[in-house]
């Protein structure tokens, strides 16, 4: 009598945990689409600026249910482009002074973390790397759901400081005496992603 009360709470015990325990995390992968996504750049100089595009060479982002939850994209370096269609300042961003597109033609982005916000806005926390190169950047992100079953995830301003990935050509922080050929170390991503299942 006494092992069957024993073994009537030992299973009333595995009954009630499991009630407990959080449904497993089921995720789901949508597959950017280059072809709709889009990033584009602006690089400032004390003078002046420039702007233009890059294009995306694939990704992922992983929900849970509406939630994003992880995800990557990689960017395509050797299809840098300049706004104003200066071949000389595109071939001077692929050189090695800029991005060494001939030794780095990808550039990767992968979510380490996403936190709350505010509505559809998010922060995305992940590792950027460039020229081989990884630093942790973060930004706001947003999230819709369009009526094709399709999702779209903007960031409209991803700042990055161009030296923490060898980008030194005429940096005020690295030469002083640059004067006012200086360029900015910051320079400006925004992106779109479309992705579907």
């Amino acid at each position: 009598m006494k092992l069957k009360i024993t073994s009537l709470a030992l299973l009333l015990i595995a009954a009630v945990s499991s009630a407990f325990i959080a449904p497993a995390f089921k995720a789901a992968s949508y597959k950017v689409d280059p072809a709709k996504s889009s990033l584009t750049w602006v690089g400032k100089k004390l003078t002046g600026g420039h702007n233009g595009t890059i294009a995306l060479q694939s990704g992922t982002l992983v929900f849970d249910g509406k939630k994003l939850a992880g995800g990557n994209f990689a960017i395509n370096m050797a299809t840098i482009k300049d706004a104003e269609g200066s071949a000389k300042l595109e071939g001077h961003l692929k050189a090695d002074d800029f991005f060494g597109v001939d030794k780095f033609a990808t550039s990767t982005f992968v979510i380490k973390k996403i936190s709350g916000g505010t509505g559809n806005t998010i922060n995305v926390t992940g590792d950027l790397t460039i020229k081989g190169i990884t630093n942790a950047i973060s930004f706001p992100a947003a999230v819709a759901w369009n009526a094709d079953g399709s999702v779209t995830a903007t960031a409209a301003k991803i700042v990055v400081d161009r030296t923490k990935y060898g980008i030194k050509f005429r940096s005020k922080g690295v030469f002083p005496d640059v004067g006012d050929k200086m360029i900015y170390d910051d320079f400006e991503l925004a992106i779109k992603l479309v992705a579907s299942k």
